[in-house]
C-alpha cells in the first residue's frame, strides 16, 4: 500500500497540470481512494451508471474514487502489471476523471490511457528512486 500511495502522490502534480478548465480537481482539498469488493462496486455501478457489471474504478466529483479490488487482481496480469501497479494506474485514472478527462468514446479513452500511462511511468520511476 505504501508504494501505491507514493506513486499516486508523485503523480498528483502531473494530474493537476493536465486538469481541464472547470474540472473539480483543482478545488478539492482531499481525494479518497477506497478498495471495495466486486459485489459492492457492481451495485454502485448499477445504481449510478445503469450498468450491472463489475468495473475497476468509479470516480465521483467530490473526490471519492472507488476501486474494484477483485477486478484489479484479475485484470493486472492481462496488462502485464502487478496488482499494485494496476491499483496505482486505476487511482491515477480516477484522478484524471476528476481533472475533467473522459473516456466514453474510443478516441477519448485512447488519449486518457496514454496520459495515465505516461504519468504512471514517471511517478513509478520516481518512487523507485526514493
Amino acid at each position: 500500500m505504501k508504494w501505491i500511495h507514493d506513486v499516486v502522490s508523485l503523480a498528483l502534480p502531473d494530474c493537476l497540470a493536465t486538469a481541464l478548465p472547470a474540472s473539480p480537481l483543482p478545488d478539492l482539498t482531499a481525494i479518497e481512494a477506497t478498495f471495495i469488493s466486486n459485489t459492492k462496486i457492481t451495485s454502485i455501478h448499477r445504481d449510478f451508471f445503469q450498468d450491472s457489471t463489475p468495473t475497476d474504478v468509479i470516480t465521483f466529483d467530490h473526490g471519492e474514487i472507488l476501486i474494484g479490488a477483485e477486478t484489479i487482481f484479475s485484470q493486472a496480469p492481462l496488462f502485464s502489471h502487478t496488482p499494485s501497479e494496476e491499483a496505482a494506474l486505476c487511482i491515477i485514472h480516477g484522478i484524471l476523471h476528476l481533472g475533467g478527462w473522459k473516456d466514453e468514446d474510443v478516441k477519448d479513452a485512447e488519449r486518457m490511457a496514454y496520459l495515465q500511462n505516461q504519468i504512471f511511468r514517471v511517478a513509478a520511476s520516481r518512487a523507485q528512486g526514493k
